[in-house]
């Protein structure tokens, strides 16, 4: 589904990624994990288009992704989260959705008046959708509520709920649980899981809590100062010296993968 190979970043005088490569399987989830400063967010960035790599090249479904806008990479079925979700405050969570659905006919100014009838049967289609998807991501019961009143971890479920009308085959999930209680951490990570099992997307993810990297991740990738470290199952990797010591030192080192969900 992914491919990156050698990438190199860097700012300046700081290498932010060095030499990077791993795949992502189709319809796996793929941890990316590693301490603060490790490059994680740089790569998603490079992977997105946010950020254009120095060197390297990165293939998805087997294209070459060369100097593309983030839009267009979108387009060709990329979709990613932010570490910080916004969204139009005054508007509705189900207003929110609505936003999402690409090539809407109702984008055109003339349509608006020459194409009313498809543009009416086209936000039927999509309500009933969306409907689908707020069940998936537990916001359901919330649909009329302004984006404004949500917890911030509501407000992530209404991001990942706004990627999933735009219908990505390849899903970046950048911090999805930071900052969230340990409640809708379980209504996240049971999502993640439907998405892969029941809507066969494929997710890499960016976290920090181990204990949910453990739980839904098939395979995870290791970076320490830019550099790839480790690769291996959840289990492997709570085992590996190397990753170990990148996070840990002394007696602790064994309780990386203990944590409960939410913990800091």
């Amino acid at each position: 589904m992914l491919r990156v190979e050698d990438v190199y970043k860097s700012f300046g005088g700081i290498q932010a990624l060095s030499g990077v490569s791993f795949q992502v399987e189709p319809e796996s989830i793929t941890g990316l994990i590693g301490p603060n400063g490790s490059g994680k967010s740089t790569c998603f960035n490079v992977i997105s288009g946010f950020y254009s790599k120095d060197r390297g090249n990165i293939y998805f479904q087997g294209e070459k992704l060369e100097h593309l806008e983030p839009f267009e990479i979108a387009r060709k079925g990329i979709g990613r989260t932010f570490q910080i979700s916004e969204a139009p405050e005054k508007m509705t969570v189900m207003e929110n959705l609505l936003l999402a659905p690409r090539n809407q006919t109702g984008e055109g100014v003339f349509n608006v008046f020459f194409r009313s009838a498809r543009i009416r049967q086209e936000t039927d289609e999509h309500l009933q959708e969306i409907d689908g998807i707020l069940k998936l991501v537990q916001l359901y019961d919330l649909r009329n509520e302004y984006a404004g009143n949500l917890s911030g971890g509501q407000k992530k479920l209404l991001s990942l709920g706004r990627i999933l009308l735009s219908d990505p085959t390849l899903i970046l999930l950048d911090e999805p649980t930071a900052g969230v209680n340990p409640t809708l951490i379980n209504d996240l990570m049971v999502a993640v899981k439907k998405l892969r099992d029941e809507r066969g997307k494929t997710i890499l993810l960016v976290e920090h809590n181990m204990k949910v990297i453990s739980q839904i991740c098939d395979k995870v990738i290791v970076l320490d100062f830019g550099r790839k470290i480790a690769e291996g199952t959840p289990r492997e990797i709570q085992n590996n010296e190397k990753v170990l010591e990148a996070y840990l030192s002394g007696s602790s080192k064994r309780e990386l993968f203990h944590e409960s969900p939410g913990s800091s």
